[in-house]
């Protein structure tokens, strides 16, 4: 029998890592030996949806596998991202690692890049729940006891209403037609909070409910067809 691959998760701190990350740790053919998490330095928060520093330090305290964060600027540039990336992923090659694992379910683009990507640095990428039925993912992701709430909406997409709502057998019965049940378009994202990867309960407190706009990118992934995106986040406090 082959040893088992040595193996960093990217984390994200939502329901489609922690489902993700669940799976991988009941196959023995990876040991995951580091969660991976990009943090944006300035404001001391997680880049895609905005998450405190403190809860995700506590969040993977209460998993217990050790963290490392990609720090990045106010404002990053996509090189900027890139080669960030690429030093953390040579530190851990140099360290034994071999796999970099993802929560991903269908953005085949976002697959690609990754792949890619990681290819250069010689790392292998597995997707745990790559091609997975949302809807019946959602409801073993609740079924499980995994506990999450949504902590960024798209506001073109759904009412501010949800930001700050806890993901329960109701939640995607309430999305809009259109809207995935895991969000994995972006409509949504989440605090996984309490399930089976954790060892005890993130205590939270629900903070601010914040409205923020954005530039747009073109089809080429930049910014400057002058239209805007909007968002709105639902703070979180660590108690």
């Amino acid at each position: 029998m082959n040893p088992p691959e040595r193996t960093f998760f990217n984390w994200s701190t939502g329901k489609d890592s922690a489902l993700a990350l669940h799976y991988l740790l009941q196959d023995d053919r990876y040991e995951v030996a580091r969660l991976v998490t990009t943090v944006n330095s300035y404001y001391n928060r997680i880049s895609m949806h905005g998450l405190s520093r403190t809860l995700l330090e506590r969040q993977v305290q209460a998993i217990g596998i050790p963290l490392i964060t990609i720090e990045l600027p106010r404002e990053p540039s996509m090189e900027e991202y890139e080669n960030a990336m690429r030093e953390n992923l040579q530190q851990l090659r140099s360290e034994g690692f071999s796999t970099a694992a993802f929560g991903d379910i269908f953005l085949e683009d976002l697959r690609e890049y990754r792949e890619k990507q990681l290819e250069k640095v010689g790392f292998r990428a597995c997707f745990p729940i790559w091609k997975s039925n949302t809807r019946e993912l959602i409801r073993e992701f609740i079924e499980m006891g995994f506990r999450a709430i949504v902590i960024s909406i798209d506001a073109q997409l759904l009412d501010a209403s949800f930001a700050g709502r806890e993901i329960d057998s109701q939640f995607p019965e309430d999305l809009p037609p259109g809207v995935d049940p895991c969000g994995e378009n972006g409509e949504f994202h989440a605090f996984c909070y309490d399930g089976p990867i954790f060892n005890q309960p993130v205590e939270f407190s629900l903070g601010d409910l914040i409205y923020k706009e954005y530039p747009a990118p073109n089809q080429d992934g930049k910014q400057g067809n002058n239209q805007n995106m909007g968002f709105w986040f639902r703070d979180l406090l660590a108690r």
